[in-house]
């Protein structure tokens, strides 16, 4: 007799395990319910072995208008929920300061 436990009746919510999640600025909240969020990696480049700067736009969803431009927010990899929009706005970082 086993008495394994079955994933499905585990109280635990069910959560992706390899979820990706990027930290970025968002660049953009014109859309209702999307914001554009530039993600920033340094790499080293491969002939010189300089450190420069890639970047990445994604459109992420959130649900709430409460992201304005400059935010750091934390984005998180979800089912497609539009042709462009495959990521969603987890939770806000840092508010972003006016001058």
């Amino acid at each position: 007799m086993s008495t394994a436990v079955n994933a499905a009746t585990s109280p635990q919510p069910a959560a992706a395990k390899n979820q990706r999640k990027l930290v970025g600025r968002v660049v953009s909240n014109k859309m209702q319910k999307t914001v554009v969020v530039q993600v920033e990696r340094r790499v080293k480049h491969p002939a010189f072995g300089k450190i420069i700067t890639r970047s990445s736009k994604y459109h992420a969803h959130a649900a709430t208008g409460e992201f304005k431009e400059g935010d750091l927010v934390e984005i998180a990899e979800c089912r497609p929920i539009s042709k462009t929009k495959a990521w969603t706005v987890t939770r806000l970082l840092e508010k972003s300061k006016l001058i």
